[in-house]
């Protein structure tokens, strides 16, 4: 009956750090590039009483074995890396990856971050930097005076210099994709940094050699649903008040054992 305590334990735990996946998606639901994350979970080791096949008689063997699990534990948590849908801002320096790739950013450190949240802004030297200030690789620089900044479907940028009217190219927006994005460690702030699970970063222009082209004037929105965000929680929440059931019921049979009078 201990046992039964424990096992039910580890259900409870399992289910709360469900709901916590779940009230993070749920608590991004308007974040642009946000990448919905599901809770996954694996059995945990057994008692083998009997295995299966065992010799019964001389001339027989038991069918089936005599298993008892101990309960569950959280394998990991993965970050689905699928598209969301393209919200038209209006904003030329919006920008939004319509396809594979990510944006590079670089951080105060040196290190470059990785992002598919295009909101960029101008700071006060001229470069598009993200809403916390950190620069786009490679650098974009938009001259003092600079009118009508165009973005296109390969990352080429384009603006108007004084009273010219032929569009003066100023740099290029350059991708990066990984083997297994999922892999990638988030860092808050709608940034991952590389790691080894992820693979060797793969730098490319968009549109080109399956890298997704550029759209200006969007925001990629989260790939959640609220919906299923909600169902997943309401589920969460009956699996967990069943676990704490089986608490309940293994703490009275103990009581009982514990109440027998010889």
């Amino acid at each position: 009956m201990l046992q039964s305590l424990s096992v039910a334990a580890t259900g409870m735990q399992a289910q709360e750090t469900r709901t916590e996946v779940i009230a993070n998606n749920l608590a991004n639901a308007s974040t642009p590039g946000f990448k919905v994350s599901r809770a996954r979970f694996q059995d945990l080791l057994y008692i083998n009483e009997r295995e299966a096949g065992t010799q019964s008689s001389p001339v027989s063997y038991v069918p089936t074995g005599k298993s008892i699990g101990l309960g569950t534990r959280t394998a990991a948590v993965d970050q689905i890396f699928t598209e969301g849908e393209l919200e038209n801002t209006g904003n030329p320096l919006d920008l939004a990856v319509e396809g594979d790739g990510l944006f590079q950013i670089s951080m105060p450190d040196g290190s470059i971050a990785y992002t598919r949240d295009g909101s960029f802004r101008l700071d006060q030297n001229g470069r598009l930097v993200t809403l916390d200030g950190y620069p786009l690789l490679p650098g974009i620089n938009i001259p003092q005076g600079a009118r009508n900044p165009t973005v296109g479907p390969d990352g080429t940028v384009s603006v108007q210099v004084n009273n010219q009217t032929v569009p003066t190219q100023i740099g290029q927006v350059q991708l990066v994709r990984f083997l297994n994005p999922a892999g990638l460690m988030p860092i808050g702030q709608n940034l991952y940094l590389e790691s080894e699970g992820a693979g060797p970063p793969q730098v490319g222009i968009a549109s080109e050699n399956g890298f997704g082209v550029i759209m200006q004037g969007f925001l990629e929105m989260p790939n959640e649903s609220v919906v299923q965000e909600m169902v997943g929680l309401i589920e969460a929440q009956r699996a967990y008040e069943a676990s704490s059931k089986a608490v309940s019921i293994g703490d009275n049979m103990q009581s009982i054992a514990n109440n027998l009078v010889k």
